[in-house]
């Protein structure tokens, strides 16, 4: 197998994962463990997918091809792993992330991010692990804005738990049901949106008052 065919398995892990765990066997946890590490922990890769994988991972759980337990624990560590050292790159290089054009970071989403960080502060850390692309530069931002560690801590451990274990528990427990299986993509596209709206008009709320105070 090329490296372009298992990225394609990679990406489109809710179809390949019975392949990978035939294939491989329980080196599967690896694979699974690298990818949440290298989704939340480098900002190079913020296309991985997470929620699809978590989610399918708790069905195959519930099939018996994996351990439901070692898998939610591999997971946390590489989730909470995955955003220290993030956070320890972004701390590294600091604001001059803002300034500098570095090919490898995608200055758009970094700056929605930013945004993102501003107006929610540390809750961010949590709220972004439901939100692909804001969960891998989340942590990064929280270093360029010198968040205190034990703070941060704080917030990812506690984000970690909330994400791994809800769509992990998902997975197990609904998963396999056909109606869930065949429509997974649907179903993690509104899980997205039911995060998002809320925070968005909570935004927009904050806007439109400013916005009136000031006429």
């Amino acid at each position: 197998m090329d490296w372009m065919q298992l990225l394609d398995m990679i990406m489109h892990i809710d179809k390949s994962l019975g392949l990978i765990i035939q294939q491989y066997g329980t080196m599967v946890y690896v694979v699974l463990f690298a990818i949440v590490f290298a989704e939340t922990g480098l900002v190079i890769f913020p296309f991985l997918p997470g929620d699809s994988l978590l989610f399918i991972g708790g069905a195959f759980c519930a099939t018996g091809a994996m351990n439901i337990w070692l898998l939610m624990a591999l997971l946390l560590v590489a989730a909470i792993g995955g955003n220290t050292v993030n956070y320890w790159i972004g701390s590294a290089i600091g604001h001059r992330v803002f300034t500098h054009d570095y090919k490898w970071i995608d200055r758009e989403a970094l700056q929605k991010t930013h945004a993102f960080y501003e107006n929610h502060g540390g809750k961010t850390i949590i709220l972004s692990r439901f939100i692909p692309i804001v969960r891998t530069f989340a942590p990064f931002v929280a270093g360029v804005s010198e968040m205190t560690f034990a703070k941060f801590q704080f917030f990812n451990v506690t984000g970690a738990l909330l994400w791994v274990i809800s769509l992990v528990a998902g997975g197990y427990f609904f998963g396999n049901m056909p109606l869930v299986r065949d429509h997974l993509n649907t179903i993690v596209l509104v899980g997205i949106g039911a995060a998002v709206v809320p925070i968005a008009l909570g935004g927009l709320w904050k806007f439109s008052r400013k916005f009136m105070r000031k006429s």
